[in-house]
């Protein structure tokens, strides 16, 4: 990831900046307040602003006038409490705002988490950026044969250079074909003086989905773990959990209580059925049980017996 100069420059001035607040503020979030965090070749993730803190959400679950209990564990054992019982509106009350550069095509993945406020850049107004994401080798892999949206065996030698090199190639020509209709070059100079350039919200039209964009995506602490419980996944698409992991590292920052119960009772912890819930009881007694006479299918048994260990029994 590389910044140009201006915004270098305009990072150091707002981290520069001295505001005194009668608000709750967090020192370790502070710290990386307007930072550009690096993600895949070109983006990065930086937060911007955010409201809140644990205490606000203690504050909230009590609705208290003060700022929440004296005791750190009080409030740990509160916050532990709403999660593990699906108590979520308190969390609703801490908010933040990031912003992100991130190739097109993870950006139409990610607006389908309808529960932020976003502001994209905009391709009508201005002209993108020559950059490209291009895989790197170890994430380069083929369509799997079991899951219809997941990635299988990783592709090598040749084949490997052919599909970097289409990649690589197709991105650079529909880019100097948006500067020809456009007449214009990525740095706002004029291509020839006699012609005249292509509506912006025209010649955008053929950039490929790895060029990157940008938005500011504002949103609550309770959407926002719905969306790391998702992308932070190891079964999410890996572009995007790139994002997710460094997001999810700004939540620990941010609010480091609600952080290790959500790492506990939603990253760490699994949801069981009704008929789960009898299947698990009765092999903790010892009896047998199987998919046939338990009343699942096999798919589901199987994430049932992952879910637990009991990998001997997956069928």
């Amino acid at each position: 990831m590389k910044l140009t100069i201006k915004q270098t420059q305009e990072i150091k001035e707002q981290q520069s900046q001295q505001n005194k607040t009668k608000r709750v503020t967090v020192p370790d979030l502070e710290n990386i307040l307007y930072e550009a965090m690096p993600a895949l070749d070109h983006g990065f993730v930086r937060v911007v602003d955010y409201m809140g803190d644990d205490s606000s959400i203690v504050q909230s679950a009590r609705v208290s006038y003060g700022k929440g209990t004296k005791q750190v564990s009080t409030d740990a054992g509160l916050i532990k409490y709403l999660m593990r019982h699906w108590h979520s509106t308190p969390f609703e009350m801490c908010e933040i705002k990031y912003h992100v550069k991130l190739p097109i095509f993870i950006a139409r993945q990610w607006i389908r988490h309808r529960t932020a406020n976003v502001n994209e850049y905009s391709a009508r107004y201005s002209i993108l950026d020559k950059e490209f994401y291009l895989p790197s080798a170890e994430n380069l892999a083929a369509q799997s044969s079991s899951n219809r949206q997941g990635r299988g065996d990783i592709i090598e030698g040749e084949q490997a250079n052919e599909v970097l090199e289409l990649l690589k190639n197709d991105a650079e020509q529909t880019y100097d074909n948006y500067e020809m209709m456009l007449n214009q070059r990525f740095d706002g100079s004029t291509i020839d003086e006699n012609k005249k350039g292509l509506a912006r919200e025209l010649a955008r039209m053929n950039l490929t989905l790895n060029t990157y964009t940008q938005w500011y995506w504002k949103t609550d602490l309770l959407n926002l773990m719905n969306f790391l419980r998702l992308r932070a996944d190891s079964h999410a698409q890996y572009e995007i959990r790139v994002y997710a992991d460094i997001m999810l590292d700004t939540v620990k920052k941010w609010v480091p209580i609600t952080y290790d119960a959500f790492m506990d009772y939603r990253v760490g912890g699994t949801e069981v059925s009704a008929k789960g819930k009898v299947i698990i009881q009765k092999l903790i007694k010892g009896e047998d049980v199987n998919p046939d006479s338990a009343g699942l299918s096999k798919r589901e048994w199987n994430e049932l017996m992952i879910a637990f260990d009991l990998k001997n029994k997956v069928v």
